[in-house]
């Protein structure tokens, strides 16, 4: 019993941050209608991209640009990431994460990548 309660409460931890990722349901919400898989942004590129990040990737990572506090991501703050790097990994998930691609129209995806990027000081 006492080994299997540790892996049972790792199993639940791994499914409830999958799970709150992303942020729109109704519980933890963000605000993001759940009817729409866009965010409504007012031109592209990196001011898009921090609103696309608070609406969706806030409620999992840190990052004091965007004033977001998520602990279930990485926090994000000096990890100097590259807008390839995040690019890839919201449209493919790892770990934790979700795949965004297909949730994220590609405009959303250039713009939150490009805003992590210069962000994290990349």
């Amino acid at each position: 019993m006492r080994r299997r309660l540790p892996v049972a409460l790792a199993v639940l931890v791994l499914a409830l941050a999958a799970a709150g990722c992303g942020g729109d349901d109704e519980a933890g919400g963000t605000g993001v209608d759940e009817t729409t898989t866009e965010t409504t942004t007012d031109g592209g590129g990196a001011e898009a991209g921090r609103e696309v990040f608070v609406a969706r990737c806030g409620s999992c990572h840190t990052l004091s640009d965007a004033g977001t506090t998520g602990t279930i991501g990485p926090e994000l703050d000096g990890r100097a990431l590259s807008v390839d790097r995040v690019e890839d990994q919201v449209r493919n998930g790892g770990g934790a994460m979700p795949a965004f691609e297909g949730d994220l129209s590609e405009e959303e995806i250039q713009d939150v990548s490009t805003y992590v990027s210069e962000a994290s000081g990349g």
